[in-house]
């Protein structure tokens, strides 16, 4: 835990101007007719905001907690991102991961085992769930900035 901690800690001073590196032109750029770079972020904020309440309500709903999934694309096409301003893509985006630190630092030891049911027969542990997390969270950074070295 201590790594998913330190690992958000450190993207969420980095990646602000990190992503002011790109001009809006490529930012907005969609490759192929998939997601720019923008809304690579913001469905980062998405996938943020859906983590957060999975992480506060793990700690304290029936187990196994059932994980409700959410239409990715239809999130970014509501959200409109690509005409957001990309610095209030960039606020949100923080702003949501310094509050999953807050919540994550917080989960007791013994909560970490809690289970969650994806369904499909697909059970993971809390810790798993929060290790998901990050893990998604690196594969959509590469595809922003063409590499894990942030």
């Amino acid at each position: 835990m201590k790594k998913i901690i330190e690992r958000l800690n450190y993207l969420s001073e980095v990646l602000p101007s990190k992503i002011n590196q790109f001009s809006e032109v490529e930012l907005m750029a969609k490759p192929n007719g998939k997601w720019s770079k923008k809304e690579i972020l913001g469905h980062l904020c998405d996938s943020a905001t859906n983590n957060h309440h999975r992480f506060v309500r793990m700690q304290f709903e029936e187990q196994p907690f059932v994980v409700v999934p959410y239409k990715q694309n239809d999130w970014v096409i509501v959200h409109d991102y690509l005409n957001t301003q990309t610095g209030d893509i960039v606020t949100f985006w923080t702003a949501v991961n310094l509050q999953i630190i807050n919540v994550i630092s917080k989960i007791p030891e013994e909560k970490l085992s809690y289970l969650c049911d994806f369904g499909n027969n697909k059970v993971f542990t809390f810790l798993e769930l929060i290790q998901d997390y990050m893990r998604h969270m690196d594969h959509h950074l590469i595809q922003i900035f063409g590499t894990s070295d942030l």
